[in-house]
């Protein structure tokens, strides 16, 4: 059952079996197949992506629907999203867990508070979620059309990117949630049934240090399939797997920084870094994840909910 999977992988045991964990560095073809056509050959300029000829696309044998890319960004590109991800996606008018607690003045935002004044200890592991374009009601579990803000140009354009090259040319961002993890932080099974349109799919971007990702099927009582999630790996919810439950049992260190890979030559379509804000990124990442995940709320040829 999920909830004995979850328990399983959450355990801080240091001697946890994780042999079972799905690993995309490990093919095995009892597990997973590997996409080998795409409808043509794109590249998207400022994207912080690879050309779609070197992605490695894989499909999940016993959770239909659900699609993994393996790291698709280049060096320049994961650090490019994580600092939209930290100084960006965490100012006005987005919404964070802590404006309920009056942890920030109307004129500061998270970032500048982390990173140019004294309250970094305080402020800097207490951001745990931004949400984005419709504003998830943690409470009701529902959307409104008084409760939104623009969806981030740059989001909407990478997951259209990445949503018309796996075939689904009707998708359109109009609501993220950004997960922020601390190494001792996990997310609990859950499914995502708040959108109108649920036929649509869903995309999770991941930055940082590793998760084990645990998906099961649509009631808790089925069982689940653990994967790990590094940095730069898109999972798409899709078709069946849209409305399964899932969750993050365990963050682990990281083995490997591909942050810090030497930077690609097709990268310079992205606008250049400041250096300082990569460094306060960088040490922030070296001890957390991040994760994007959008959707689509409304139905095709809906305008308002």
């Amino acid at each position: 059952m999920f909830r004995d999977s979850f328990k399983y992988y959450k355990s801080r045991d240091p001697n946890t079996d994780l042999r079972d964990v799905i690993d995309f560095n490990k093919p095995d073809n009892n597990k997973f197949r590997f996409r080998r056509k795409f409808l043509e050959e794109r590249y998207e300029h400022g994207l912080g992506l690879k050309p779609v000829k070197d992605w490695q696309v894989f499909d999940l044998i016993d959770i239909p629907g659900l699609i993994f890319i393996k790291n698709p960004f280049t060096a320049h590109g994961q650090k490019y999203w994580i600092i939209k991800c930290l100084k960006e996606y965490s100012k006005k008018p987005y919404k964070l867990n802590l404006d309920a607690h009056k942890l920030l003045n109307d004129d500061e935002d998270w970032w500048d508070a982390c990173f140019k004044s004294d309250k970094r200890k305080v402020l800097l592991p207490k951001l745990r979620w931004a949400t984005l374009g419709y504003h998830h009601n943690w409470d009701t579990k529902l959307y409104s059309e008084t409760w939104k803000s623009e969806m981030p140009s740059e989001l909407s354009l990478l997951t259209s990117f990445l949503a018309q090259t796996l075939g689904f040319n009707d998708f359109k961002a109009e609501a993220a949630i950004v997960n922020y993890y601390r190494m001792n932080s996990t997310l609990a099974g859950h499914t995502d049934h708040s959108e109108v349109n649920v036929e649509a799919p869903l995309f999770s971007v991941s930055f940082g240090q590793t998760a084990i990702f645990l998906i099961g099927g649509l009631r808790q009582e089925d069982p689940a399939n653990a994967i790990f999630l590094r940095s730069g790996d898109v999972v798409v919810m899709s078709g069946k797997s849209r409305l399964m439950y899932h969750g993050i049992p365990k963050i682990l260190s990281t083995t490997e920084a591909p942050w810090n890979h030497e930077t690609e030559s097709n990268d310079n379509d992205l606008y250049a870094l400041d250096p300082e804000d990569w460094n306060n990124a960088r040490d922030y990442i070296s001890e957390a994840r991040i994760n994007m995940n959008v959707r689509q709320v409304l139905k095709p040829g809906q305008s308002l909910l």
